[in-house]
């Protein structure tokens, strides 16, 4: 084989004894498949590293098979599993309050909130900045914004609670009405 094969000739020259090689690795028709396919676009993205081009046999080969080896690592940690085999080991998750909560109400609750535990809260959530930025900017230590935002949560909490029980109630007459 010429070292300046074009990659179309390259495939025709190599697919059927690399696909061949992956059926013997793999079991699988599919699999081969997609190891043969993954072996020569790995080629064509990182072929142009190989110095000696009376190698490339080797190095498809070589690669191939290493390809296979990291598909097999990835099964062994990550098995494939039907949901229903492993339904009963799945945690119950209740849906989480956020995506029930509107964002209008939560801004309004902050704004109620006093200034001690709205800044580290405005920060951290709506800003992005970490505890270090926050404690530079209100010049307090990061365990007081740590504490600040822990506290303030749950006065969140609690005026997000009664103002939702509010809204309940109000929603409540406006349908008896």
């Amino acid at each position: 084989m010429a070292p300046d094969l074009p990659f179309e000739e390259l495939v025709d020259a190599h697919y059927t004894p690399l696909f061949r090689f992956a059926l013997s690795l793999s079991g699988a028709e599919a699999d081969a498949c997609d190891l043969t396919q993954q072996t020569f676009y790995l080629w064509a993205t990182r072929g142009h590293q190989l110095r000696d081009l009376t190698k490339v046999k080797t190095w498809l080969f070589t690669t191939l098979y290493r390809e296979y080896l990291s598909r097999q690592r990835r099964v062994v940690r990550f098995p494939h599993q039907q949901l229903e085999e492993t339904e009963a080991e799945l945690p119950v998750v209740a849906p989480p309050n956020a995506s029930r909560v509107d964002g209008k109400l939560v801004l309004q609750a902050l704004a109620g909130m006093a200034e001690t535990f709205r800044a580290p809260i405005a920060l951290f959530y709506l800003e992005d900045y970490s505890y270090q930025e926050i404690a530079e900017v209100l010049e307090v230590p990061v365990g007081t914004v740590k504490s600040r935002i822990s506290r303030g949560l749950v006065r969140l909490q609690a005026l997000m609670a009664d103002e939702s029980s509010r809204t309940s109630v109000a929603a409540g007459r406006e349908s008896h009405d």
